[in-house]
């Protein structure tokens, strides 16, 4: 059996979970309030941060899913995603318009990544 360890858990989520040389993070947002760009921003890094944790990076990304709250934002998040991406190791991506936790959150990403 593969062992499955838990990073940063509460009663509801655990922020990180390893599994089989694969790693998942929760859903992870900006400042409400912030434009999209800053929240962007502060999104990924985040996402750098939680993987360092775990021994990954952004060059270990499998695929992330990005929820807009508005995809009149695409261009904005994607200026901030293309600045951040590490190139040659983009992951398999989407990217949807969706109704967030409250409706000053711009932008979340959900990520999965490699365990190297």
């Amino acid at each position: 059996m593969t062992q499955i360890t838990r990073h940063h858990t509460g009663p509801r989520m655990s922020q990180i979970v390893e599994h089989g040389g694969t790693i998942y993070l929760a859903g992870q947002v900006g400042k409400p309030g912030d434009d999209v760009a800053t929240q962007a921003k502060t999104c990924l890094g985040n996402i750098d941060s939680l993987l360092a944790e775990v021994g990954s990076d952004k060059t270990h990304l499998l695929q992330v899913t990005i929820w807009l709250a508005d995809m009149a934002d695409f261009a904005a998040m994607n200026a901030v995603w293309d600045a951040w991406v590490a190139p040659g190791h983009t992951p398999a991506r989407a990217c949807g318009e969706a109704k967030l936790a409250t409706p000053d959150h711009l932008v979340e990403f959900m990520v999965t990544a490699a365990k190297p």
